[in-house]
């Protein structure tokens, strides 16, 4: 059976941490766990999903909440009461207090019940289905495939993809999306990579949507650049990322700081890969998909006017005219510039310096990443630097961060939701009046918030790297992963202030008041001049305007950070 881990001063050699895993939440398979009865009880919640898919896409997150209240053989002592609101005869019946804090500590039971030993509450952050085949694609070009997805991972992830195909045969941008290109090519090659045979039922399914749709040259920028890598694309079909941008990124009017930070981190990995146009290994099966995936031969396509192919169903804005002829600037000046001769040598220098910022963020996410979309990219440049190097042994080691396992299969999370449920769930409790009776839940919540607030900044002259102050913040997750949010660290705040008017006899020791005034000056660190807050980093330093610039086909203002 899966099982859900907490972190607990983890033995690898290559995991490294700043809180001793406080937070930490990974699946293992143990083959010989659960009784009969409890496997059964899986199945039928696996079965009980998979029939009711189409009319409730998310699961129930069964899984690891059967394991905590079987581990800690929960029983709900507190009778059910039902109170019929309306007219008895002539008696008015009403919901008196009584009833409603019955009502109240029946739940609250069950909800401590589910509480981690660390003190917060798991739960999936998924939904997305571009999340995970990249990472399975960087894998199977690093030869790492069978070996970090063993035959059970691969059964889930495989139960994930099923489960998330639409009835006309795709799969959509997410699982309660109507189907588009990006995601249906995406998930089509996870299963040919996974061992699917072309003539699968839902391989053919996928297929025939692809081509009926005008075929993979329609796929988003995202998508092109990963069929580029995993060579069933040509890099002359993707539009110019330039690593140059990295050597005159301060001194440029186009401060790349200013830039959101999920923009910026994805960015940086996809210059380089573009930079150094990297292509996997052209196995069999690659070849193969590239007959699979295109209406016309691989070898007749001309690459070049692709490059702003989108499909339809993927194009959420038509690209501006300002955006069109940039691109075509890079393409027609810039990189035939730095490709010859005389300029080599400052491509060469522009991608030193990119992997600089890469390792940067390696080293001060713990190799967790910023996201999952940048995961599997960082990986895969870890490996190319050096296949035998800790580095790509470190971002191996912190896959099992993104992966989820539920009723419908393994899915990838964007990252952890530890910081952010657990500060909900710990107001929700001291609004109940109940802190005596719940008193270990509290202190337990408590420590885990402690433990997770952020104690330094970003290592070195983290400002030099585009990036903000991070002292005193808490991140959506877990403290490793390094990026301090301001609304996390507002709801994290507020409960500290609250526990801190509480007995700590109830609650606990209240945190140290050094604490408070360095997660308040995060806060007020990205106040902008309009009086709102932004949510990673301090936002208006660049203009509004440059959003037309915006490369993502399937989202809408991601370029700029906002308020």
């Amino acid at each position: 059976m899966w099982r859900l881990k907490m972190g607990k001063g983890e033995n690898e050699s290559y995991l490294f941490s700043s809180n001793n895993f406080v937070g930490r939440q990974t699946w293992v398979f143990k083959a010989n766990e659960g009784t009969h009865e409890e496997q059964a009880q899986v199945e039928e919640a696996r079965l009980n999903y998979y029939h009711n898919r189409f009319n409730v896409p998310c699961s129930s997150d069964f899984l690891w909440q059967f394991q905590f209240l079987r581990e800690k053989n929960f029983k709900q002592t507190i009778p059910k009461v039902r109170v019929n609101e309306g007219r008895d005869g002539d008696e008015k019946i009403r919901i008196r207090k009584e009833t409603a804090t019955n009502a109240v500590r029946r739940a609250t039971k069950l909800f401590a019940a589910l509480q981690s030993e660390h003190g917060h509450w798991p739960a999936e952050n998924s939904g997305p289905l571009f999340y995970f085949p990249p990472l399975v694609f960087a894998l199977y070009i690093t030869g790492h495939l069978g070996i970090i997805f063993t035959e059970e991972y691969r059964k889930e992830i495989l139960r994930y993809t099923y489960c998330h195909q639409n009835q006309d045969g795709g799969w959509g941008l997410n699982i309660v999306g109507e189907s588009c290109m990006l995601c249906t090519v995406l998930n089509y090659i996870q299963l040919r990579l996974l061992g699917e045979e072309a003539d699968n039922e839902a391989c053919d399914r996928g297929r025939k949507w692809i081509l009926d749709h005008g075929g993979a040259l329609y796929i988003p920028s995202w998508g092109k650049i990963w069929l580029s890598i995993l060579g069933v694309y040509e890099w002359e079909g993707t539009n110019p990322m330039p690593p140059e941008l990295w050597m005159f990124g301060k001194i440029l009017p186009l401060n790349l700081g200013g830039f959101l930070c999920y923009t910026r981190v994805t960015f940086l990995p996809m210059s380089y890969l573009y930079g150094k146009r990297f292509v996997g290994p052209l196995t069999p099966l690659i070849l193969q998909l590239r007959h699979e995936i295109y209406i016309q031969p691989y070898n007749d396509i001309k690459w070049n006017p692709a490059r702003n192919f989108c499909a339809k169903e993927d194009k959420c804005f038509e690209r501006s005219i300002l955006q069109k002829a940039t691109w075509d600037v890079f393409q027609y000046i810039g990189e035939p510039i730095f490709n010859s001769w005389p300029f080599k040598r400052v491509r060469d220098r522009a991608l030193q310096i990119a992997k600089g910022y890469i390792d940067y963020e390696d080293q001060n996410s713990h190799f967790i990443t910023i996201g999952c979309v940048e995961k599997p990219l960082f990986t895969l440049i870890s490996w190319i630097d050096d296949p035998n190097g800790e580095a790509y042994k470190k971002h191996l080691a912190r896959i099992k961060d993104y992966l989820w396992v539920g009723e419908d299969g393994m899915k990838m999370q964007s990252f952890g939701s530890q910081s952010w449920d657990a500060a909900f769930a710990i107001q929700a409790i001291i609004a109940t009046n109940l802190h005596h009776e719940f008193s270990d839940t509290l202190k337990k919540g408590h420590d885990f918030i402690k433990q997770s607030q952020i104690r330094e900044n970003p290592s070195g002259d983290f400002a030099s790297m585009y990036r903000h102050i991070s002292k005193g913040s808490w991140t959506f997750s877990d403290r490793d992963h390094g990026w301090g949010v301001s609304d996390c660290t507002a709801e994290n705040l507020l409960c500290c202030l609250k526990l801190s008017t509480m007995h700590s006899e109830v609650v606990g020791v209240s945190m140290e008041p050094q604490c408070f005034f360095e997660a308040v000056n995060f806060i007020l660190s990205l106040q902008a001049q309009n009086g709102g807050i932004s949510a990673w980093e301090p936002s208006g330093i660049l203009p509004s305007w440059l959003e037309a610039l915006n490369p993502v086909e399937f989202f809408e203002y991601t370029l700029l950070e906002r308020e």
